[in-house]
């Protein structure tokens, strides 16, 4: 089992503007991961309900002991995220219509779902973080280290604890439900729902975040939308939403192509994240903070 560790963690954001081009390096990646936090306030809350309905189905002290610490980190990023949210809805208030899409978007999966697709749903998705997150991780001089000290903490700081609760959700999917076929063959819905969020998030910093303050076409990130815009563009360029690079432009392909094998094989039946490799920052960041 994994020791984790809750830390309830306060960025202040209430004490000064968060620019939604929080990295002014890298407007693209700061697009994207403001829609990681939209996403990330729905996400959470459905995985702490998720928790709690599932608790009289956990026979296994060790098991539950888990989920519950499991639960506990999942909530204060959430929360954490809220305020992350919250002060991008005091710039622009329109977006407070975004993040309800989005947290309604999970509320309706965790009506019309079961508890098991939903435990597969958390199991499949966290199951992706640590090879995403070290990709990240690995390059946070020129993703976190330039921009706002606020929200590139906030982000490592989540992103340090999903490495280290990386086998929890599957620990909790395999004691309760117990089919890795089922967990693969739910991958497709599961992947299409995350990407339907995403795009929401994406679309509504598009309407409600003026271009001079957000740089690109926030929904940038999906190559589909790239190349139709490159088409609407040559025909109608007054169309345009603004510039469209990639959060991971400035990326080395072979640490992405790596990245992208670990997701394929997050998704292998079997799949057992702790022998994953893992980001160096993590450690780092866990010595320092046990530090004081």
């Amino acid at each position: 089992m994994s020791d984790l560790h809750p830390r309830k963690m306060d960025f202040a954001f209430e004490e000064r503007d968060v620019p939604f081009v929080w990295n002014p390096d890298n407007p693209a990646w700061s697009s994207m991961s403001n829609a990681i936090s939209f996403l990330a306030v729905g996400f959470e809350k459905m995985i702490v309900k998720a928790i709690m309905q599932a608790k009289p189905r956990m026979t296994d002290p060790k098991v539950a002991d888990e989920a519950a610490a499991f639960m506990r980190q999942e909530g204060h990023h959430s929360a954490a995220h809220r305020q992350h949210v919250k002060a991008l809805i005091n710039r622009y208030p329109g977006l407070q219509n975004t993040l309800d899409a989005v947290i309604g978007e999970y509320d309706l999966l965790a009506e019309a779902t079961s508890l098991d697709y939903r435990l597969a749903y958390t199991a499949d998705l966290e199951a992706t973080f640590t090879p995403v997150f070290k990709l990240m991780l690995d390059n946070d001089a020129t993703l976190f280290r330039p921009g706002d000290d606020r929200v590139a903490s906030l982000f490592i700081w989540h992103f340090v604890e999903e490495v280290e609760h990386r086998s929890s959700a599957l620990i909790i999917f395999n004691s309760l439900v117990g089919s890795e076929l089922y967990r693969t063959r739910m991958a497709p819905s599961i992947f299409t729902h995350v990407m339907k969020v995403m795009r929401i998030a994406s679309a509504g910093f598009n309407l409600h975040v003026p271009m001079k303050d957000r740089k690109v076409d926030a929904m940038s990130m999906f190559a589909t939308h790239r190349a139709k815009q490159k088409v609407l563009t040559s025909f109608a360029p007054y169309l345009s939403k603004g510039i469209m690079p990639r959060a991971f432009d400035g990326l080395g392909r072979g640490e992405q192509f790596t990245a992208l094998a670990g997701i394929i094989r997050s998704q292998m039946p079997h799949h057992d994240p702790s022998h994953e490799k893992l980001p160096a920052l993590a450690d780092e960041w866990f010595a320092r903070y046990d530090a004081g």
